[in-house]
């Protein structure tokens, strides 16, 4: 059994699906965890739906200290330096200093090539590529100089295989792959290791969202529920992958009999290719 007792974990996009997955399972292993999301009021116009109010992450919070260690949860906007410097200050203050990153904080939104504008290109990859570079680039010293880290960014098949109306998606996760291998050999010589876990699709509130969205505009009167099994019956496992899954995958990366495993791309797809 993984023991992190005495280790710090940061995780991105870490107040729902299979970031609070991940951090539940490390904070079971005894880390330190401090978990952040793009929060806000309800109010705001346009993204409502992505954010949770107070009160969403004090519950988090709570369930994460069932555990019994140390918890730091809050708005992480990793597009934004200002706040991710802001973020990881006042987790290191509460928790000390980061030895695992996982970079879970991730957008899409489907749109041609032909007439997709800057602005969403420009958020995805900013929210599922760069922000992943700013908190690593942010926590790597500290690991290199402890001489042990373990950075995890959560991926997905589309960094392999191309889909239809999601170019800055795809973009953005074969940009996720090429910086996890760059941190890897940057890591290397000083126990730090840097691996990708790339799945299909994954069953969190996300998705729901995604695939009643995409239920709505084809307008066929289909139910969430007819195009959850559509998805889980084009896998050869006739099944959707758990969260739980993603976080047993990193709860081991973060082991010590895991330290020779770095600058790959872990998929976990149930034999599915997207």
């Amino acid at each position: 059994m993984t023991d992190l007792t005495g280790r710090c974990a940061v995780i991105t996009g870490g107040l729902t699906g299979q970031g609070l997955a991940i951090a539940e399972a490390l904070a079971a292993a005894g880390a330190a965890v401090a978990v952040g999301s793009y929060l806000g009021a309800s109010g705001r116009q346009g993204d409502a739906a992505a954010y949770l109010e107070p009160e969403g992450v004090s519950n988090v919070r709570a369930l994460l200290e069932r555990h019994g260690g140390c918890v730091h949860a809050g708005h992480l906007d990793v597009r934004d330096t200002g706040a991710v410097r802001a973020f990881l200050d006042a987790a290191e203050a509460r928790c000390g200093p980061a030895d695992i990153l996982v970079n879970a904080a991730g957008t899409t939104a489907e749109q041609p090539v032909c007439g997709h504008p800057d602005s969403l290109w420009e958020k995805i990859l900013d929210t599922n590529l760069t922000g992943a570079f700013r908190m690593t680039r942010e926590l790597l010293p500290g690991m290199i100089g402890r001489k042990w880290g373990r950075v995890i960014n959560i991926g997905s098949t589309a960094a392999m295989v191309g889909w239809k109306d999601n170019p800055a998606y795809c973009a953005s996760k074969s940009g996720l792959l090429g910086l996890t291998r760059c941190v890897a050999l940057e890591g290397a010589p000083h126990g730090v290791t840097c691996v990708m876990i790339s799945p299909t699709w994954v069953e969190t509130e996300l998705m729901h969202r995604n695939v009643t969205q995409v239920m709505a505009a084809e307008g066929r009167g289909r139910t969430l529920e007819e195009g959850m099994a559509e998805i889980a019956g084009q896998n050869p496992q006739k099944r959707l992958i758990q969260p739980e899954e993603i976080a047993a995958t990193a709860l081991f990366l973060c082991s010590e009999e895991a330290r020779g495993i770095t600058m790959e791309n872990l998929q976990i797809t149930g034999g599915a290719l997207w």
